[in-house]
């Protein structure tokens, strides 16, 4: 699954016009008002960024994951609660039906997803159950043709403006074996949702926890038809989504080291300006190093990413991802950190935009995945190898 390179091109060119001249400048209003305006959302549609990830057949544009890097990187370099207002379509909400999902599943939803007009999001995490996954405790209690689902999802991106779930809960015994995913309408009696998160950043994206209260929920909802499945599909569905979120870090850094360059050239101090100092410039020259890096190891691991088989989990490419988040949402803090040094008193201040995008990528090493489970990964991968 891929877009020809010059239709790509076009796709791309029209993404970073519409970073620079639409949500750039609506940034003051996303901080102010805690929102992403509606007219931008429809424009976002208009693109087809809600769909960029699904494939053509069910109304998407079908990019392969290194062209999914690429688009990552361009929304990367304005706020990222523009980006997320799609996000969960892209990713985590939507490519757990697209990969195990059966035709039917596939038919009803994708096409709505891909256009934007459902949005779509990702019902794993619980308040006992983050990192570990495994042991979360929502059950789905069979009940004729249907389960009666039960429990608390906690920190869901997108469950104000969700018209469904992809939920995992419960339908068998402990451990990975007995989670099933559901496709959940959002409408369905004895689901609510919990007040809006109050975050230490990323104003304008919409979080919050999604009450179940004996849900009925069809067995045929149940991703791919069979349950027990589920942990094995959220696996899978967080290697892309780990690359993604690496794509938007280096896009991040690359806003945040323009921001530093900018003042660093403009801002005088003992008669010259700061970005004369050489102690500055090592800062800029850390961070350019840096970001490099980062992207190059983005769009290899993307490369290795596309040449596997599409919808299977192969550990050596899961590792690598991990070592892409971890590498790359750890380099935009230390990006972001020497943002605010460079501004000096001016970072800690609001109007300045690194000051919110300091808060903002403090989020990067925590969701998808935190660090020390990346950590985790990678290490157990390396004691399994010859």
């Amino acid at each position: 699954m891929a877009l020809d390179q010059e239709t790509f091109q076009l796709l791309k060119d029209s993404v970073q016009r519409f970073v620079r001249e639409r949500l750039m400048p609506a940034e003051n209003y996303l901080e102010e008002h805690d929102e992403v305006p509606a007219d931008i959302v429809a424009d976002m549609k208009e693109l087809g960024l809600f769909g960029i990830s699904i494939p053509e057949e069910y109304g998407g544009i079908g990019l392969s994951m290194a062209q999914e890097c690429e688009v990552a990187y361009e929304l990367g370099q304005t706020a990222l609660a523009f980006r997320s207002v799609a996000g969960t379509n892209i990713g985590i909400g939507s490519q757990g039906i697209l990969m195990d999902g059966t035709p039917e599943q596939k038919a009803e939803y994708l096409p709505r997803i891909a256009s934007g007009e459902l949005i779509i999001s990702f019902a794993l995490t619980e308040p006992d159950a983050g990192s570990d996954a495994a042991s979360l405790k929502t059950k789905a209690v069979a009940d004729g043709n249907d389960y009666l689902i039960s429990g608390t999802k906690r920190f869901i991106t997108n469950a104000p403006r969700a018209g469904a779930f992809t939920l995992m809960a419960r339908t068998g015994g402990a451990g990975a074996g007995g989670i099933s995913a559901f496709i959940v309408p959002a409408g369905l009696p004895g689901l609510t949702l919990g007040k809006p998160d109050k975050k230490m950043g990323q104003k304008g994206t919409r979080t919050s926890d999604v009450n179940l209260d004996n849900v009925r929920v069809p067995a045929a909802n149940i991703i791919g038809g069979k349950p027990g499945k589920g942990f094995k599909t959220a696996m899978k569905v967080l290697d892309r989504g780990r690359l993604h979120v690496s794509a938007l870090a280096c896009g991040m850094a690359q806003r945040i080291l323009h921001e530093s360059v900018a003042y660093a050239q403009q801002r005088k101090q003992f008669g010259q300006r700061i970005g004369d100092f050489q102690l500055v410039q090592a800062m800029l020259a850390d961070s350019q190093a840096e970001l490099l890096a980062g992207w190059a190891l983005v769009q290899q691991t993307a490369q290795r990413y596309d040449a596997k088989p599409f919808g299977v989990t192969v550990p050596e490419v899961s590792m690598q991802a991990s070592c892409t988040k971890m590498f790359t949402t750890e380099m935009v803090g230390r990006v972001a950190d020497r943002g605010v040094q460079i501004h000096g008193g001016s970072g800690y201040i609001n109007e300045f935009p690194v000051e919110r995008f300091y808060r903002d990528v403090r989020l990067l090493r925590l969701y998808e995945g935190t660090t020390q489970i990346q950590q985790l990964v990678i290490g157990k991968q390396l004691m399994k190898s010859e």
